[in-house]
């Protein structure tokens, strides 16, 4: 009796190790820290506001002329830019695969209190398949994320996961935290 029992328990460890997805990414490196109490940018406050989840903020980067700058739009329909400044510049920043296509973070709405999450702007299964980041979603006002090539829908109020279209991987999800509306983002592996 005592054997069937240790043997039992010993596979349903093993059932419950198998096909697990890790929560976080340790394959693709992104480290971002981003001082809103310096930039005070309105679009990413609404996203990092707890008490209203359900908005998500795309946050990448680009130059203009000689200088470098963080674009923000979010699925509410806000848009702005920030330009960098100099302790920004010395900062190593990563948004994610590809900087253009950068990071959507946001509290999603379906956890009480609300989680805060920070996710790869790529299709996980696009570019996993092509190893080209050309593969940018786009946002809804109700927290789903699409991408154009594979017509996959993400949902970024439930951990990235797969909403509709073809099986496959949810999102790529980075560890993030922020001090509040008007304080530090930081996202990293």
């Amino acid at each position: 009796m005592r054997k069937v029992l240790v043997l039992l328990l010993t596979s349903v460890l093993f059932a419950a190790c198998s096909d697990v997805e890790d929560e976080f990414s340790s394959d693709h490196q992104c480290y971002f820290v981003f001082d809103n109490s310096v930039h005070l940018d309105a679009t990413l406050m609404s996203a990092l506001n707890s008490m209203s989840p359900g908005i998500f903020c795309q946050i990448t980067e680009g130059a203009k002329g000689n200088s470098i700058y963080f674009f923000f739009r979010s699925n509410q329909g806000l848009e702005s830019e920030k330009k960098a400044n100099a302790i920004d510049l010395k900062r190593t920043r990563k948004l994610g695969i590809y900087n253009p296509s950068g990071v959507i973070v946001g509290y999603g709405n379906l956890n009480n209190p609300a989680t805060l999450y920070a996710f790869d702007s790529q299709c996980t299964n696009c570019y996993e398949s092509t190893h080209m980041p050309k593969y940018t979603l786009t946002m809804s006002n109700n927290g789903i994320a699409t991408c154009a090539s594979c017509k996959r829908t993400y949902d970024l109020n439930n951990g990235g996961i797969i909403r509709s279209g073809k099986e496959g991987k949810k999102l790529i999800r980075y560890r993030a935290s922020s001090t509040g509306p008007q304080g530090v983002l930081s996202v990293t592996n």
